[in-house]
């Protein structure tokens, strides 16, 4: 879900080759997700092996990240560890959406409305923990390296952007910037020709990088004032007052200044009360759990154990499987050569 904040961050459009020869920290749950939401049959059902297995996260995981590397991005997944106590209410509510929509998805099947049930299924998916490691495993048979965040994935990218160990955080919510990631990329699982629901015509959607300093120079702000208006419209820690936008959350914040003086009004002017202690969120954006990652290594990809995990146990056509492969392993080469004459000279 993640803080809305799309109408106040100040975007650029980028392309993929903007971002070659750099590291990125992507959020892991972030984009699996949408993999699991997106690649779909017309109907909705989603990709899944002869066994009935969901595979979508692995083929989004094992094209899309080909496609990052061919481009020459140096992509590092962070995966969430455990949430905070504060997420319960955000999982609970999250859990009876995925049930509603499920019911719907199962009515318009039987209406044959095809289109409206692949909407409705896109909000069902579920990343399971068995899901989780075997995308760990693919990641790392793709010579890709993966970290395990204390807690919240999002947070560890952020962080690791802070101290120097990537560019980026790569993911579609704005928490990021929250968290202080000094530079937020979104829309880099999903770049590329996209049809528009409900409409026979296509959009282009690009990669978009938000710079933390410009928004907040441009708002006029502090980061703990822009994590103010996270607390107002709400984030994963707390549900946010009712009525209340980004617009409007930046208008009180800029009147107010502090978060004290910001919950006074708000606690006055709507009758709120904040379900959890402002501080104690305002806190957990400040000074996130954080556990420094080992040296980061890109290796050439494990051709038999990509083809054991996606051929083998999961039915992925052999022919397309290798066909990407063959061209990963190629560029791996050719900068490994590349990366051995810069150190001789």
């Amino acid at each position: 879900m993640g803080v809305d904040l799309g109408d106040l961050a100040v975007k650029k459009t980028i392309t993929l080759d903007s971002l070659a020869g750099k590291i990125v920290a992507i959020d892991a749950y972030n984009m699996i997700y949408q993999f699991l939401a997106s690649i779909r049959q017309e109907d909705g059902t989603p990709l899944m092996d002869y066994k009935g297995n969901i595979t979508a996260h692995l083929s989004g995981l094992f094209y899309r990240t080909s496609r990052l590397l061919e481009t020459g991005i140096k992509p590092v997944y962070v995966f969430d560890g455990k949430p905070h106590d504060f997420k319960g209410r955000v999982q609970s509510e999250r859990s009876e959406v995925k049930k509603a929509a499920q019911k719907k998805w199962e009515e318009a099947l039987e209406k044959g409305k095809y289109e409206d049930a692949k909407k409705y299924a896109q909000a069902t998916s579920r990343l399971t923990s068995e899901m989780v490691e075997e995308s760990k495993l693919l990641l790392k048979a793709m010579g890709v390296p993966s970290v395990q965040a204390p807690a919240d994935g999002e947070a560890e990218a952020s962080l690791m952007v802070q101290n120097g160990l990537a560019y980026a955080t790569a993911s579609q919510d704005y928490d990021a910037l929250l968290f202080g990631s000094s530079v937020l990329v979104r829309n880099l699982s999903i770049t590329g020709r996209r049809k528009v629901p409900r409409q026979d015509r296509y959009i282009l959607v690009e990669p978009e990088e938000i710079d933390l300093k410009e928004t907040l120079a441009s708002l006029g702000l502090t980061r703990e004032q822009l994590i103010i208006i996270g607390l107002l419209v709400g984030t994963d820690f707390n549900e946010g007052v009712k009525g209340v936008g980004p617009k409007t959350a930046l208008k009180i914040v800029k009147e107010h200044k502090t978060l004290d003086a910001v919950v006074d009004y708000v606690k006055g002017k709507y009758d709120y009360e904040f379900e959890v202690e402002p501080k104690e969120v305002v806190n957990i954006f400040l000074h996130p759990a954080y556990i420094s990652p080992p040296k980061l290594r890109w290796a050439e990809p494990d051709a038999d154990s990509i083809s054991k995990i996606l051929v083998e146990q999961h039915d992925f056509s052999q022919d397309r499987v290798e066909k990407t492969l063959t061209e990963l392993i190629r560029i791996s080469k050719e900068r490994g050569a590349q990366s051995k004459l810069d150190n001789w000279f």
